[in-house]
């Protein structure tokens, strides 16, 4: 999916734009289906697009940064999933359902050496305390 060049990316960083990754599960089991994708947050309007065990699909949905949450349709060529999520530091999480019938949870976050965990591993390097050795 090509990003809009007309506005900034999402500032906020519980929203930051790039690589993602995650796993759904349904709601009769607690195998975990891994699923890689592209975000794009800007003017409280996400897309994307990605891939799962299923097929590849693409997302569309809104995001609110006051109240941290998120709502998404994952698109497949033959059906579409909606994605209700809360937000937090390491995340959203959250129910998937397809109609009635189907359900079950989903965790997503940021891929590593994404832009925004990169500033925050460079501040958690900042703030870092050193080890403090104790005698016993």
């Amino acid at each position: 999916m090509i990003p809009d060049n007309n506005s900034a990316t999402e500032p906020h960083p519980l929203f930051p734009s790039g690589e993602w990754e995650g796993f759904y599960t349904y709601s009769w089991s607690k195998q975990q289906h891994l699923m890689v994708f592209f975000l794009d947050f800007r003017n409280g309007i996400v897309t994307g697009s990605g891939a799962d065990d299923v097929a590849p699909f693409d997302w569309r949905g809104v995001y609110d940064t006051k109240d941290l949450l998120c709502n998404m349709v994952k698109y497949y060529a033959t059906h579409i999933v909606r994605y209700n999520g809360y937000v937090d530091e390491n995340g959203i999480w959250g129910t998937w359902h397809i109609g009635a019938e189907w359900s079950g949870g989903f965790h997503l976050w940021p891929k590593s050496g994404t832009e925004a965990e990169q500033a925050a591993d460079s501040v958690s390097e900042q703030l870092a305390v050193k080890p403090v050795t104790v005698l016993v």
